[in-house]
């Protein structure tokens, strides 16, 4: 089984690569059929792209993004307003909560176009009475001040403790609250690595949540 399962994702890493290498040629060749004039408007472009993104940085920076912190029940709002795209973590002291807390830390830092916030759900009982938050550990995935889905224990994360980054990750892009470089092939080969590694786990659940 662990054979099929590694030629199966060897195939569709090899694809993935080989789109890739094909888009750079197509690419290359494009740029040998530019003149010095097209090559300089293609610079100043990139330069003003880059302006326009460093511009972007440092902006959701000032708002908190870039970092993984807790928030009071009173600032959640305020929070869900400034920013686009937001991710919650519901959490109580313990050790789901804290397995989640290392990934979502390490997530901050590589997405800065998310804010990414915690907040402790018995010191916010309006908060998460209003967001129906029952089962811990919860996200709550916020776009444009709204609450538009939840991820809820670890039930979409294989069901146990030792999930990887990656994994949350891919979770957190499909309800496109993150934004993920090179999306294409980068991406296609990620989900195949994860979709194989899945397959390959056990059935078993461990204690991968609690209720309120």
């Amino acid at each position: 089984m662990d054979e099929v399962v590694s030629q199966i994702l060897e195939k569709q890493v090899l694809s993935a690569a080989k789109a890739v290498e094909d888009k750079l040629d197509e690419e290359i060749a494009a740029l040998e059929r530019l003149d010095p004039d097209d090559i300089e408007a293609l610079r100043e472009r990139r330069i003003q792209q880059m302006r326009r993104a460093a511009e972007r940085r440092a902006k959701w920076r000032a708002m908190g993004h870039g970092e993984y912190s807790e928030v009071p029940e009173k600032e959640f709002f305020a929070a869900a307003k400034a920013s686009e795209r937001l991710v919650c973590h519901f959490y109580r002291d313990n050790w789901p909560c804290k397995v989640l807390d290392k990934h979502l830390s390490i997530l901050a830092k590589q997405h800065v176009e998310t804010r990414f916030i915690k907040v402790h759900a018995e010191k916010a009982p309006f908060l998460t009475e209003k967001l129906r938050i029952v089962v811990l550990p919860t996200l709550a995935i916020v776009k444009n001040g709204k609450v538009e889905d939840y991820v809820v224990g670890f039930d979409e994360l294989g069901g146990k403790d030792d999930f990887s980054t990656e994994d949350l990750e891919e979770r957190l892009a499909k309800s496109q609250v993150i934004v993920l470089d090179g999306e294409g092939s980068a991406f296609t080969s990620k989900q195949a690595a994860a979709a194989s590694k899945r397959s390959v786990r056990q059935s078993g659940t461990g204690d991968s949540s609690d209720s309120e």
